[in-house]
């Protein structure tokens, strides 16, 4: 096998390779490709954790070559077997795929002639994780430079959200959503059943969402006005930079709805989603009860000693009710809130950035409003 067959990709197909969503075999250790990776990355390490870190001493106390030969004794004999195997096995299912490790060196270069000797082609991407990367980060620089953003602002429970939503289903337009990428609802109370993405993945989602919007050609993009965290994931600076300067649409909804909607988003659906995730109900609902209680005491200090034990009596009852069948009594704890916490605090926020809004309405008004805001794609 020469080398000449062993192809690489180079940075100038990187923007295609996340246009078309290109699978990736991460080859890196499962502990870096926790840190953060690509969304359409699998992760088949060459070396686990455990042999990584050995390789790792080995070249600090012995060298380089040291290192090679202690590499290839760990990943050996069954061992190579099984790993060449599960790299052949997602070939089959993705023929384009590429390969990568941190560097675009030693890792994915023994991947790829590995599977080469067992006659599967694999390109291998030149520079590898830490060149996407840099290419993500320098893209979604590049990319809020270019793109005019329109954001839907509102109190806490007036569906922004489900509005964006409904915008790009039914009227085409381009959106980025950035609580379903930080996989978070926003709000002390948004946290959802399973876990956010990391800092890293965060961040990757949403440059490949801009360079998607950007290569469709469009030139405006939606998004939900945000605060710098969406649970822990902190937005970029560059956008928070760009959401606070762009024009608001502001949507509207009554007292009523927004407690219904706060209602059914961040209890039963929150509730549905942590019984779908565990085995039982009853633990299901501990969790989901424990994840309530743990927000309300987050913003205890912010409530006051003696508003937050109201609350928290009110919340104790609802999840009694609740828990015997009858949700309904959280409307009453969600009203207090939004009523007494949430809107005098959005109110302050927004005479304090005197934010340029261009547009109020409710719902139906807004969505007919913006597909005048937006400029069609070229």
């Amino acid at each position: 096998m020469t080398k000449t067959t062993l192809s690489r990709l180079d940075p100038s197909t990187f923007e295609q390779l996340f246009l078309e969503d290109r699978p990736f075999i991460d080859t890196r250790a499962p502990i870096e490709f926790q840190r953060g990776s690509f969304p359409s990355a699998v992760n088949i390490p060459l070396m686990s954790d455990d042999e990584r870190e050995q390789v790792g001493v080995c070249y600090k106390e012995q060298g380089e070559q040291a290192a090679v030969a202690l590499g290839h004794q760990l990943v050996s004999g069954n061992t190579k077997e099984e790993r060449v195997a599960a790299w052949i096995e997602q070939v089959k299912r993705h023929e384009n795929a590429a390969l990568f490790c941190f560097r675009g060196g030693l890792r994915s270069q023994t991947v790829q002639s590995w599977l080469a000797t067992s006659g599967y082609q694999v390109p291998l991407v030149n520079g590898g994780y830490k060149a996407l990367r840099s290419f993500l980060l320098t893209s979604l620089e590049e990319c809020l430079s270019e793109l005019n953003l329109v954001v839907i602002g509102g109190r806490t429970g007036v569906a922004k959200t489900a509005l964006l939503n409904e915008a790009c289903d039914t009227l085409r337009c381009p959106v980025v959503d950035l609580e379903g990428l930080a996989h978070h609802r926003g709000s002390a109370f948004g946290k959802r059943a399973e876990s956010q993405p990391t800092q890293i993945n965060f961040e990757n989602h949403i440059a490949i969402e801009l360079l998607k919007l950007r290569a469709c050609g469009h030139r405006h993009v939606m998004m939900e006005d945000e605060s710098r965290l969406i649970g822990r994931c902190a937005l970029p600076l560059t956008l928070q930079e760009k959401l606070r300067e762009a024009p608001l649409v502001m949507l509207e909804a009554s007292l009523e709805d927004r407690v219904h909607h706060s209602w059914e988003n961040y209890i039963l659906s929150n509730y549905r989603e942590q019984v779908a995730l565990c085995n039982s109900d009853a633990v299901a609902f501990t969790a989901f009860a424990d994840s309530l209680r743990l927000s309300l005491g987050n913003i205890r200090k912010r409530l006051g000693g003696a508003r937050y034990q109201e609350l928290s009596k009110v919340l104790e009852a609802a999840l009694a009710a609740h828990q015997q069948g009858d949700p309904e009594p959280h409307k009453q704890w969600i009203e207090v809130l939004l009523r007494d916490y949430y809107d005098p605090m959005y109110d302050y926020q927004l005479k304090s950035k005197q934010r340029h809004v261009i547009f109020s309405g409710n719902f139906a008004e807004v969505l007919e409003f913006l597909p005048r805001s937006i400029r069609p794609a070229e």
